[in-house]
This record gives C-alpha cells, structure tokens and sequence, in this order.
C-alpha cells in the first residue's frame, strides 16, 4: 500500500463568525491539498458544516473554497467520504450529485491492506444520552424536515445558525471548564460501545470516532486500538494509516 488513508472530523465551519471560519476554511483546503499527494482515500467524520440543510433549489452560502478543492479532489480519483455528523445529518444528495462525495449516514466496517476499522461520527453511541438519541429521531423524521423546508430559507437557515452558534458558545465554555468530562463520557459512551464491537469482532485492529472533540488514541482488550479524531477548532488533528500503523497528528 503505497497510499494512505486519512482521517478527520468536526470542522463546524459557519462559526463561530464568518472571518474566524473563514480562517478555519483555509486551513482545512490546506489540509486537504496536503493529504491529496498521496491519499488513496479521505473519510470527513462528520460535522463538517455546523450547520447544513439542503432546500431543493437551496443550500447555505459560502464554502466556497472547501467545496472547489473537495470537488477537485474527487475529479482527480481520489475518494472522499463524509459521515454525517450531529449537525450535518441533513445533508442528503446535494454533495453526491454535485461534488461526488461518498455520503455515509451509520457506522461502517472497513478493511485497509489487511487491517480491520470501524468508523462512525460516534453521537448516540454507547449508553445513556437519551434526550440526544431522541431529538436525533426527531430531526431524521422526513416530515420535520418537510416542514422545515416549508421555511423560507433566510429564515430557517438564520435561525438553525443563531441557536447552533449558542450551543457551540456553551459548548466550548463547557470545554474550557475542564477535559475530565470530555474523557469521563468518551470512557462512559465511546469506549463501552468499543469494547462491546471488539468483543463480537475480534479482527478489529482500529475504531475511529469524531463527535467528541478531544484528540485521544486508547488501547482496548486485545490489540485493538480506539482513536477519538479530535477537532478543527482548537486542535486541528487528523488521523492517518500508511497500511501498517495508524497515527494520530496535528496540522500546522
């Protein structure tokens, strides 16, 4: 396997601004440029937008830039895969049809050069988080989302960016507070669903997760390895596999 296989998760561009995500855009087309040199696939592990809801005729301004290079990126052979995170599950075939972007809506099994992943976004995984698991449920409803889209999209598109901004405000000033609960949920959800996996696939060599944003690389039973891919806010961290180990970076 002379190509890699590269991994990254929770970009949330649309904030927390249009100059600081624009920043953050740049940067991720440059991470992209980087990893197209000797990519054999990409695999965006969700929330790529913080927001994304695709009317039939209408899909949120801007990204611009992002989607150029990713449709470049795909004109050129490479495959790029996105697995549709917490705030970006209505993404439905805009990215297919236009940018050919291989659209992942559940957990995969997948085989690179012999090793065995498991990849998912990794929100609703595990145990516990009940109001999230079903306001999920309620977003993935096809009736909500008609009668979203019954919204005029200034409107609807405004408002769902207003109130995604201030859970992210929360969320970052819940981050701040301390890692310790970012780390006690990854071992209370992510990891009890991991362990739970290895157990009925004993093959699995490595399981990739976003969602959380904390870069973190655990070793399970087994040899089996867990990685948390971190995010593109504060850490700017990716995974990649040369067909042999499975490394976890930062980008600068």
């Amino acid at each position: 396997m002379n190509q890699k296989v590269y991994f990254a998760s929770d970009f949330h561009l649309g904030i927390p601004d249009h100059d600081n995500s624009m920043k953050r855009e740049k940067k991720l087309v440059a991470w992209l440029e980087f990893a197209r040199a000797d990519a054999a696939e990409i695999f965006l592990m969700g929330d790529l937008f913080d927001f994304w809801f695709e009317y039939k005729t209408v899909i949120p301004r801007g990204y611009s830039r992002l989607l150029g290079k990713l449709a470049e990126i795909t004109d050129a052979g490479i495959p790029v895969h996105l697995f549709r995170g917490n705030h970006d599950m209505w993404a439905f075939d805009y990215l297919t049809r236009e940018l050919n972007i291989r659209l992942h809506r559940d957990p995969e099994f997948r085989e690179f050069n012999g090793k065995h992943f498991y990849l998912a976004h990794g929100d609703g995984l595990g145990p516990g988080d009940a109001g999230y698991k079903f306001i999920k449920k309620v977003f993935a409803n096809t009736f909500n989302q008609w009668l979203f889209r019954m919204l005029h999209p200034d409107f609807g598109i405004g408002m769902a960016l207003f109130w995604s901004r201030k859970s992210r405000k929360a969320g970052i000033e819940k981050e701040q507070r301390g890692q310790d609960n970012t780390l006690k949920l990854i071992q209370q959800r992510i990891t009890v669903h991991s362990n739970e996996l290895v157990k009925q696939h004993p093959e699995l060599d490595y399981l990739i997760y976003g969602h959380y944003h904390y870069p973190l690389d655990s070793k399970l039973s087994g040899h089996a390895r867990q990685l948390v891919l971190g995010d593109w806010i504060t850490h700017f961290t990716y995974a990649v596999f040369d067909g042999e180990n499975l490394e976890l970076k930062e980008f600068h």
